[in-house]
């Protein structure tokens, strides 16, 4: 027996047939390459009707679908809001997910935060957690929250959203969108930041000052702190800070085991773990924040690509432990 499992981000799609031991096969990162809209479902499709091939010519077909998408997967309708991919408002994608498998295939839908603590659960740093976060920081901003055993997920399957948690004052207009956590502290967010102190500071003349400012990224300012880049270093330490805010927040709402830490981000920002962790212990309850473990994710970029499988294996009746 093979589910499929799917990891839409906001840049690439990543897909695999799993066992039903979490054994990845045919897994493969498909670049998103500027397509928006019905471009991504197509894409989607056409990678489902590879890995089906797949499974039949292995003689191991697949009973059910999981997929793992950015933003919020609303089960009731089976549409998918991403704010980062053009288009996709509120996405038929379980339509188009059914129609490309056929009958006899279960096919489930949930975020990348929900799947990721899924998946860290299932085979992870959470696995045996009955209460855990996966803080989530990549293009975006993320939650899968693990309450007493089951994810959490709130009236309109948009718990976990905490790119809008509150870290700053003034408002801005700016933090509308996307959260005024996630315009600080995401992967697009330290460019941003970056962009921002570039824009004040007109005597720079580091690593940073790029001949389109507008193509900065996190890898450039991670770079350029590792250099020694004090602009760098001032993005950067904002964002620890932060970062440290938020695991605080979490610790004293939820009272986790753990709070995991992954996506893009972390990455080059493991190695800032533990002072997000004394950062937090400024900050949050002080009970709580002794007993919590904060560590890195065990499954790294494919976290949610696990949960996406483990989805899928529940909804074909199986129970992975």
């Amino acid at each position: 027996m093979a589910v499929l499992a799917l990891d839409l981000g906001g840049t690439k799609l990543a897909a695999a047939l799993v066992s039903a031991t979490g054994e990845l096969r045919c897994r493969e990162a498909t670049p998103l390459a500027g397509r928006t809209g019905p471009a991504v479902g197509a894409l989607i499709r056409a990678r489902v009707a590879d890995l089906l091939s797949a499974a039949s010519a292995g003689g191991d077909p697949v009973v059910a679908l999981g997929a793992s998408v950015p933003g919020i997967a609303r089960a009731a309708r089976g549409t998918v809001w991403a704010p980062n991919i053009g288009g996709w408002e509120d996405y038929p994608l379980r339509d188009e997910l059914r129609a490309a498998v056929g009958r006899g295939v279960a096919v489930s839908i949930d975020s990348d935060r929900a799947c990721s603590i899924l998946g860290e659960a299932w085979l992870g740093a959470a696995r045996g957690c009955r209460d855990a976060i996966f803080l989530a920081v990549g293009t975006g901003i993320g939650a899968g929250i693990l309450c007493d055993g089951r994810v959490l997920r709130g009236r309109s399957d948009i718990a976990g959203a905490i790119g809008w948690l509150a870290l700053d004052r003034p408002f801005r207009p700016e933090y509308g969108p996307l959260g005024c956590f996630e315009y600080h502290a995401s992967g697009e967010g330290l460019a941003r930041v970056a962009r921002d102190l570039l824009a004040e500071s007109k005597e720079y003349q580091g690593p940073l000052r790029l001949p389109d400012v507008a193509a900065l990224t996190a890898h450039d300012v991670f770079a350029a702190y590792e250099a020694g880049d004090a602009l760098a270093e001032r993005v950067i330490e904002n964002a620890i800070g932060l970062w440290g805010m938020a695991v605080a927040n979490l610790v004293s709402l939820f009272n986790p085991e753990r709070v995991i830490l992954g996506g893009g981000v972390f990455g080059p920002a493991v190695r800032f773990i533990a002072r997000i962790r004394e950062e937090a212990r400024r900050w949050a309850q002080p009970i709580s924040i002794e007993e919590v473990v904060v560590e890195p994710s065990r499954l790294g970029p494919d976290a949610a690509l696990y949960g996406a499988a483990r989805l899928a294996l529940q909804a074909a009746g199986g129970s992975p432990s």
